[in-house]
């Protein structure tokens, strides 16, 4: 976890992270053990009421770059708010996460608590400046906050901003009109400062800037998208629409989840959520990773939330290794994790690592991974794995006992007990994931050419029944020599 600049802090700060993510129930994992689909995130709430939308809620580094529009601050009171509270999950907040405001998870001992917090009691939530000066709190009611009142809030700020640049743009007009050139210019610079908040208004008052002759700053590309939908019926359908495509999902129909998701897509072009589902849904259960790459590049393209950017990020790293740009693919990764904390990226870099024989390294990303939901089974399966690499045998295989009915979890338990000797087993697993688990043959052939150049599966590489099992390997990867340290692919 990111340190803050107390060390204190950063460890209160980080545990309550922790909390925050191991909160959402896991399920759908991919061979490797670890996460895909569903968004690139393990949660939804329940296979009946799946969440869609979680709130990038993230705790501030020191390595952050500076807050650019808004900081909207959440000081939880306890772990049981933060299991329980209505803020992890709002298509709003979501939203706003794309227009430069930050959502930032804190607690009493973070600088500049005393000016946010003032006399109030946890839990509280405060919308600040950038600089931290507090803009609208919103007070607790009975212990709790409610998700509605923060979402107002914040539309409440953002609408009387947005009506501050519409004044501005009119002005402008006008003094364009009067022929007063200088001042014009001057407020249509004042608007083009606010085009991560309101990038329509900014294009608009680029292009007068222009017509004036007056200079636009390099780095001033907008998006040519609008801003998202927040009206609160058409929202409401989106939403919905998405958890439709969310259960089809959990519920392997995944070509009708395909089509949800770009319905929701169709009805908000400028949301990255629908995108971001239907990305890690090429990538990770249909395995049409051109589309893939297609839709993930668009997220990277647009005006997107951390978790949206780290998700896309992740998805094109795991795509370059196995296409063999393995430094390339693990800076994507690298990215990924710098921009939002995803269980599913610290998994991939402990693959990484181990595969490049920095056993330190891949237990550092681990331990990272588990830090974000410790009792998430697939974690544990997953560390199990290099717990038996580093001669840890008899506990690996205590959790892959404790866990054999996980399906999705067949990869990883064939590789714990491929390291412990148990051929049978280990194609037994291996062979449940391949056909069973893994529902279409693009994907199949891709997991077993990571199954054969895994060192996890040493001890099967030449094993004639290992070789017939992946018999249609996709032959991306190059294959290891004898004794050479071994890339792995185990954590799709």
């Amino acid at each position: 976890m990111k340190t803050l600049h107390n060390s204190a802090a950063a460890r209160a700060l980080a545990t309550l992270l922790m909390v925050l993510f191991a909160v959402a129930p896991a399920w759908a994992t991919c061979g490797g053990g670890g996460g895909g689909g569903g968004g690139g995130m393990s949660g939804g709430g329940g296979a009946s009421s799946p969440e869609v939308y979680y709130v990038p809620w993230k705790v501030r580094s020191p390595k952050d770059p500076p807050a650019m529009g808004l900081v909207l601050y959440w000081f939880p009171a306890s772990k049981n708010e933060l299991e329980k509270s209505s803020l992890r999950a709002s298509r709003p907040l979501s939203l706003y996460a794309t227009q430069c405001i930050s959502m930032e998870l804190a607690d009493s001992r973070i600088p500049n608590a005393d000016k946010l917090l003032g006399d109030s009691k946890l839990p509280v939530a405060v919308l600040a400046t950038p600089e931290g000066t507090p803009v609208t709190k919103v007070e607790n009611t009975g212990g709790k906050l409610k998700v509605e009142q923060v979402e107002k809030v914040v539309e409440t700020e953002v609408k009387q901003r947005e009506t501050t640049l519409d004044n501005q743009l009119k002005d402008a007009k006008a003094k364009v009109a009067a022929g007063d050139k200088d001042s014009a210019i001057k407020l249509y610079q004042s608007v083009l400062e606010q085009k991560c908040m309101f990038p329509k208004k900014a294009k608009d008052a680029a292009k007068e800037l222009k017509k004036l002759g007056a200079e636009v700053a390099a780095g001033s590309n907008l998006p040519e998208l609008g801003s998202p939908i927040f009206e609160a019926r058409e929202s409401a359908r989106i939403d919905l629409v998405m958890k439709r495509g969310l259960l089809a999902e959990l519920n392997a129909r995944y070509f009708a989840a395909e089509k949800l998701y770009k319905r929701a897509h169709s009805m908000d072009p400028a949301d990255p959520t629908p995108l971001r589902y239907l990305g890690e849904l090429y990538r990770h259960h249909i395995g049409d990773w051109d589309k893939a790459r297609t839709t993930f590049d668009a997220i990277l393209n647009m005006q997107a939330d951390p978790l949206s950017r780290a998700v896309a990020l992740h998805g094109l790293g795991k795509i370059t290794i196995h296409e063999g740009e393995f430094k390339k693919g693990l800076r994507l990764m690298e990215q990924s994790v710098e921009e939002y904390p995803l269980a599913l990226a610290y998994r991939n870099l402990a693959v990484y690592w181990n595969s490049e024989g920095d056993l330190a390294k891949g237990n550092e990303y681990t331990q990272k991974a588990l830090a974000l939901d410790p009792k998430d089974p697939y974690n544990l399966i997953f560390a199990a794995v290099f717990m038996a690499a580093s001669g840890h045998g008899d506990e690996a295989l205590k959790i892959a006992q404790a866990n054999v009915d996980l399906l999705p979890a067949s990869y990883n338990l064939a590789a714990i007990y491929a390291q412990n000797g148990h051929r049978e087993k280990a194609l037994a697993f291996l062979r449940r994931h391949f056909f069973q688990y893994e529902r279409y043959r693009a994907v199949r052939t891709k997991e077993m050419m990571e199954a054969r150049v895994d060192a996890v599966f040493d001890s099967l590489r030449e094993d004639p029944a290992f070789v017939a099992l992946t018999r249609d390997a996709d032959g991306r990867l190059p294959m290891p020599m004898k004794d050479a340290t071994m890339r792995s692919g185990s954590n799709k």
